[in-house]
This record gives structure tokens, sequence and C-alpha cells, in this order.
């Protein structure tokens, strides 16, 4: 029987393709998403090893415990403690440094985006060499005094800089200028992985990072033969201990390594979902192979039960070969998965945030998995047909054709299909009364669309009668190739549905994920839209801050005519943390659009606060009642009146106060957040936008966006599933065309005589690729409208879900994604006919009537 097998393999060598390139793209994607992982990982330990190879350890200041004197507010790492610390036994050499961070603006005048705390900034601390071994120069010199900088390499190139030019910068104030003077490498992996890294003279990193004359940190590199853990306990004791702490460098090495690679490992997620989808659409593929290979050899498989084999005997000799072509599939499929490694690092890549590149970490666990997905998919998927094989009799040697499925096998069908759709279909109506979008609401929508898909993939068979002959009318315009085609189609209901299954699931994800992406981008716009009434939204990163004094520039803009400060705390309620806006009441109705179900906003003030209805309804009060808070940094909760509520308002947050009261008990008193900026009718321009960038000192720090802009970034969240979708729906389109080519190269070998007794009859070679082309398109057709009804049922009802939490939410049918996907679909059957079309049509008649 081993012998069997392995024959058999090589006769059905160009069937089995197909199969593995299936298995091969599954295996691709999970072994190389593995080794990208691992790769990256070890790509991130190498920079941060590298960037503190020579720090034995390092000294850093500890926060001032709340209500601290004001000589504790100062950091105690000064000139003084180093020369100390040089001295302590083992210390080789001392090296401070005053460390923070700052946004630069690129040489255009537009702010460089980075991801939030990758925009570095250090003071260039130089040795007896006069050098800062930390950053190596390139180009130039060190900056000397308060009017040059220096940058990296990668900084240089993002924002498009040369020496001498004069960049703008911000630390977390007024915005200031300097030169460049220098350019230096760094192996700082927040630096490497997309960051900037900005370097002042030692004297005003002090003055923007600590204090004149103090430093953030002071590392220590030790001498040979020192041991790093006996140092830092020798440095500990001669530190304030209250006040002053030491880490060795390996473990700020292995910290950092952590803190970039926690940052970037979310890009494993997607790599492994399109893995996922491609070996679920892929089983099928596998399926319909062995089932049509256990088909065609029948009678051969009833001759070696006659012989003496047993039905375990039989039933092995599928499943083995089912484990060669895993094993070659698994082999081709990591060996394809290092090549997705290799560039997923530059696929994945954005502007703002660069993955690091470095050797390929091939790990048991990418081998394991790839062995243990390829051929566990592949064994998996073959059991069902080995089962069969094994049904097999004896007697099934003397038919000459198979027969075809009984009523008993079809009702059964039918009553499993049913009992699947029905609790599916019944648990999504059921969700269309939800009220909230909560983890058990999510958990019960995916069951529930995960039995519709298994019921329509049952039910595939019985329904491919009615659907094929319905779309037999647009076939039947082609004459008797396209009435041919159809009953090719109609043939063996089974086998079509099978071929179409891979079209059916990723339609149905791509159908889905397609209309739910579009409502609820289109959502959040109206969401964001609805509850803005200025034209400009100038905003700053957390707890930095609008300078006070810009809010006045800007209402002295040209064409500005209302600019409304706010500025945003938090509001913590017996119920969670929530978040208010510091309003003006005499402008907030000009720049918000506020629904007020009762109350006003003018009446704020003093201990009295408007709440949107959502809070308002999950803590029991209305207009006119009190509700116990407190507000911002306050310590002591109080008793604020409640003047107003007011439609939940993305823009106007939980709650609204009084500004003077905000900022008071903010966590930066005084400060501004937003200015809302509303213009003399409506004008937005690229003047306007300059005018008002200009009047907070082109700040970096700083976001300066007009109401599109806004709108677009609120709904910039659907990116992601974007992505998502389209790539489900090139994996489902490459594994459909190999399931359909498959089909119809065996269906053309199994009708040999057939096609020569058309072109006996005197259908010519163009009528027969037709005939073949049309059959596929059918095929496709049938998978893509099941898959568009399941996928379109599914969006309906997990809507509700996204319309509890989005009252916004309303389906929108993106009309043309889903006639793209259609069109794509018929063409993927149309080119995957190709091949078989044109090996059928080449068909000699005679030959071919002569076959047996």
């Amino acid at each position: 029987m081993l012998k069997t097998a392995l024959r058999n393999l090589l006769a059905h060598k160009a069937r089995q393709i197909m199969t593995l390139l299936a298995v091969c793209l599954g295996v691709a994607f999970v072994s190389g998403t593995l080794v990208f992982a691992d790769s990256t990982a070890e790509a991130h330990r190498a920079a941060a090893s590298k960037s503190f190879a020579d720090i034995a350890v390092s000294v850093t200041a500890k926060a001032p415990p709340p209500g601290a004197a004001a000589h504790q507010q100062t950091s105690p790492l000064d000139d003084a403690l180093a020369r100390k610390l040089a001295a302590v036994p083992g210390v080789a050499a001392v090296r401070p440094s005053a460390d923070g961070t700052a946004a630069l603006n690129a040489a255009d005048g537009t702010p460089l985006r980075v991801r939030p705390g990758a925009n570095q900034a250090a003071g260039y601390v130089p040795g007896k060499d006069g050098k800062d071994s930390r950053y190596p120069l390139a180009e130039g010199r060190a900056p000397t005094n308060s009017g040059e900088l220096a940058v990296d390499r990668g900084t240089v190139a993002a924002g498009h800089f040369r020496i001498g030019d004069t960049i703008t910068l911000a630390v977390d104030g007024p915005v200031m200028t300097k030169r460049l003077v220098g350019i230096v490498t760094t192996e700082d992996p927040r630096v490497t992985a997309g960051g900037t890294l900005a370097l002042f003279d030692k004297a005003t990193a002090q003055k923007l990072f600590a204090s004149p004359g103090h430093y953030t940190g002071i590392d220590l590199s030790a001498a040979p033969g020192t041991d790093q853990f006996a140092l830092s306990r020798r440095v500990t004791g001669m530190l304030p201990a209250d006040r002053a702490e030491a880490t060795t460098g390996a473990a700020q090495a292995a910290q950092q390594a952590l803190l970039v690679d926690t940052l970037t490992r979310g890009y494993e997620k997607l790599p492994l979902v399109f893995a996922g989808v491609s070996l679920f659409i892929g089983s099928f593929l596998i399926i319909n192979t062995f089932t049509m290979l256990v088909s065609r050899r029948t009678r051969e498989i009833a001759l070696l039960r006659a012989i003496g084999a047993t039905r375990r005997q039989v039933s092995r000799s599928v499943l083995l070969e089912a484990l060669l072509v895993g094993l070659v599939a698994s082999a081709a499929g990591f060996l394809f998965g290092l090549g997705i490694a290799s560039v997923l690092p530059d696929i994945l890549s954005t502007d703002g945030n660069t993955l690091p590149h470095g050797p390929l970490v091939i790990g048991p666990r990418s081998v394991v998995a790839a062995l243990g997905v390829g051929v566990g998919v592949t064994v998996l998927a073959a059991w069902l047909p080995s089962r069969r094989a094994a049904k097999v009799a004896p007697i099934e040697a003397m038919r000459t054709t198979e027969p075809p499925p009984s009523a008993k096998r079809s009702r059964i069908r039918g009553v499993a299909g049913l009992a699947l759709l029905v609790p599916g279909a019944g648990v999504l109506v059921s969700l269309s009364g939800a009220k909230d979008a909560s983890e058990k609401n999510l958990q019960t929508a995916m069951l529930g669309c995960a039995l519709l898909v298994a019921a329509l993939i049952v039910l595939a068979p019985i329904l491919a009668s009615p659907v094929i002959r319905l779309t037999g009318r647009l076939t039947g315009r082609f004459g008797i190739t396209g009435h041919l085609a159809q009953q090719n189609a109609l043939r063996d209901p089974r086998r079509t549905a099978a071929t179409a299954a891979t079209l059916l699931i990723s339609t149905a994800l791509v159908a889905g994920l397609a209309v739910i992406g579009n409502s609820t981008g289109q959502a959040l716009d109206r969401q964001a839209a609805a509850g803005l009434g200025a034209d400009y939204v100038i905003s700053s990163p957390p707890m930095t801050g609008v300078d006070p004094a810009a809010v006045r520039r800007v209402a002295d803009t040209s064409r500005v005519r209302t600019a409304s400060a706010v500025t945003d705390s938090t509001l913590f309620t017996g119920g969670g943390v929530r978040d208010i806006s510091g309003v003006d009441p005499h402008t907030v109705h000009d720049v918000m659009k506020l629904d007020f179900v009762s109350g006003s906003a003018k009446d704020l003030g003093p201990g009295r606060i408007a709440v949107s209805r959502t809070l308002a309804r999950d803590n029991g009060v209305t207009t006119g009642g009190h509700l116990n808070v407190r507000l911002g940094r306050n310590q002591e909760f109080r008793k604020y009146t409640v003047v107003g509520v007011y439609k939940d308002n993305p823009v106007a947050h939980d709650a609204l106060g009084a500004r003077t009261e905000v900022a008071h008990h903010s966590y930066l008193p005084g400060s501004v957040q937003r200015i809302l900026v509303r213009t003399d009718g409506g004008a937005v321009s690229h003047t306007t936008e300059d005018r008002l960038r200009t009047a907070v000192g082109n700040s970096p720090l700083l976001k300066v966006q007009d109401r599109e802009q806004f709108v677009h970034e609120a709904a910039g969240t659907m990116g992601e599933l974007l992505t998502l979708m389209y790539g489900m729906l090139a994996i489902g389109i490459v594994i459909a065309a190999l399931g359909i080519m498959n089909t119809l190269a065996m269906s053309v070998a199994e009708r040999t005589r057939e096609i020569g007794a058309l072109r006996a009859l005197g259908m010519d070679r163009s009528g027969i690729r037709r005939m073949i082309r049309l059959e596929a398109v059918t095929v496709a057709a049938f998978g893509t409208l099941l898959g568009l009804a399941g996928g379109l049922f599914g969006a309906w009802a997990v809507g509700s879900l996204a319309n509890a939490a989005l009252p916004q939410y309303s389906l929108a049918l993106p009309w043309g994604t889903l006639l793209l996907v259609c069109l794509l679909s018929l063409a993927i059957g149309a080119l995957a006919a190709a091949v078989p079309a044109r090996r059928a049509a080449a068909l000699s008649p005679l030959e071919a009537v002569a076959e047996t």
C-alpha cells in the first residue's frame, strides 16, 4: 500500500500542485510571521545592547514625593555627584546626560510626526577627547552654544535638512529656532525605529530637561573585570536613597528592547490573520482535490479491496498521500515564508514607525509551526475523503460510472444545514435588539456568523441547482456552449459546491467587513461633523498645551470670527474616569454643535457643569440635580450642580465646565489644550491655515486641522480594517483560482471522451474553450452570490451592535467595493479556466473518443 500511495502521488502530481500551492500559502504566512517576529525582537535587542554596550550602571533621579520641598524638586544629579561616583572602585569613566523630548518641524515648516515618545532629545556631553561616544559625528561638528543643534541621519532624511539650515523645534513650551551644525549616528532603538533625535549643547540641555548644572542621568562604564551588579551595589550606597537609584546597563538594554518590541508587536497580528484565512479557505481546496482523486480511483480502490486490501489500508494510503503532500508543502511554504519575513519590515513600516532590519532568526517554533500547520491541515482535510475511500466496496470495480448521491444523503445534508442555519440566523437576528457592543455580544455575533457560513457550506450542494439554473439565463445567451457549461456545473453539485466554497468564504468575509467598515467610517464622519461647529481645530499633545497668549494671536488673525480656548481635564466619578472640557459659555455654541436635551451651557460657572446624556444616565442625574465628582488634580470630591444635559458629542467630551474652573484644577494649571476657530463665512484655505500656524508660532507640537482633516482623522481607525479586508480578498481570490483550475483540469480529464464526441460532432476549438470558461464563471458566480448573501446578512446583524455604541451608525452599502468583488470573482473564474480550456481544445477527436 505504501508503494501504491507513492505511485498515485507521482501519477497525479499535476493535480497535487494546486493543493501544494494552497497549503504552501498558509504555511508561508504562519512561518514568515513567526520568523519576522523573532527577527524583529532580536534586532531590537541587538540595537539596545549596542546602545548600552559600554554602560555598566546608570544613575537616575527618582520622582519627588507629592508635596516635596523646593530643594527636593531639583535633580540631585550634578557635577559634584559625578565626581563622587568617578571615585567609586571599579568605575572607569563617568558620562552625565540631560535627556528629554523635542518635536521638530521639517524644512518646509510642517511638523515631523512620529510615534509618541520617539522624538528624542539630549545634550551632547563631550568626554576628555572632546567627543560624545554615544553620538558619533557623521558630518559637521557638535553644538557648542544655545543657538546650535545636531540631529541624526534619519531625521535629516525625514526633514530634508542640510548643514546650516535653521530648524524650528519645541520641547514643551515656546518655539525655538536653532542652526543645524552636525549630523550624528545613533544605535538608540527608539530613534532607529522611526523616531527623531535632537542634540543640544550641555548647558542648553540641562536648562531644558533638568535645571542649570544638573542632569537627568549619569552613565558609568566599568573597569575591566568589574561585575555590573557588584558595581551597581557599590554605587547605590553612594546615592541619596530617597532621591536617586542605580540600574545596570544590561537591565536597561533589556527594558529598552522590551519597550520597542511591545510598541511594534501589533504588526504580528495582521499576517497571522491572513495565515488563518488562507489555511481555512485552502482546506476546502484540499478536501475537494482528494475527494475528486478518490472518486476517479473508485474502480482502482475497489480492485485493491477485491484482492485483499482492508478498509484501514485504503484509508491509510490516502492519508499517507496527504502526509507526503503536507511535508512538501510545509518545506516549500517555510522557504517562501523566509522571503515574506525579509520584506515584512519594509511593508509594515510607516513614516512615523520604521521597523528595524537584521538577520533572519529561525527559531524552533517557526519550524515546528510550519510542519504542524502544513501537515496537520492537509491530513485533517484528507480525513473525510479517506473515510469515503475506505467505504468503497469490491463490487464498485464493476461499475463504469460513479453513482449519483443518494436521496437519503441529500436529506441528511439538508437537515444538517438547516440545523446550522436556523440557530445561526436566530442568533444574529436576536442581536438586532442589543443595546451595547459588549464583549459578550461580540462573541455571540462571531458565533452566529460562523454558524451561518457553516450552514451555507453544508447547504451549497442543495442550493447549487436552483442558483445555477437562475444564472444559466445569462450563460444561455452563448448558445449551446452556455447550455453545456450550465449542465456540466450541475452534473456534480457536491463538486461544484466544494469548488465554490473558497469564493463563498472569502466573499462573505470581504463583503461583511466592507459593509461594516464603510458604515462605521461614515458614522464616524457624521459624529465628528455633527459635534464640531468650528472651521479649524488647533490641538496639542497630551500633558503639554497651547500658549494661552496664542489664543489672542489666533483671535486677531485675519478672517477669524471666533477663537474659543478649551481646557481638557479628567472628571472622576463613582463609576470611573471621564473627560471634561473647560469652555467659554459665551462662545461655546459658536464652535461646538451642542444639542441640549435640557438646560443650557450659558449657566456654566464655578460649581456648575453640564453632562452628556450617557454620563447622566450612568449616574442617574438630571438637570438641576447634583453630581459628586473630583475634578483634575483636585484631591477632594465635591458636589457640582448639573445645569444641562446634552446629546453625546465627541468634541465636547463627557462633561462641560467653565474654562476658568477646569483650568484651575487641571494637571497643567491655566493651560489650553485646544483652540476651536470659526472663520468669516466658513473660509477654509491654505492661506488661512498658514496664518493660524504662524499665530501659534509654527510650533511642531501643535496640530492645525481644518474641519475636513479633523473628521477624516476621526474615521482613520478604519484603515487597518480595510487593509485586512483587501488582504483577505486577495488570499481568497488566489486560492479560489487554484481550486477552480484544479477542478476544471480534473473535470476535463474525466470528460475526455465527451469532449472528443463534441469535437467529432462539429464543435470547434473556440467553442470548447468557451464552454470550459463559462463553466468556471458559473461556479464562480454561484460562490460569489452565496458569499454576498451571507456577508450582507452578517453585516446587517453585527451593525446593530455598532449602532448601540455609535448612534450615528446606519447601514451603508459600499456599492463600488461590492461590484469590484463580483467582477474580480467572475474574472478569476475565467482566468482560472484558461489552462484547462486550452488543454480541452487541444484534444484530438479520434484519440479522445478512443480514450478508455
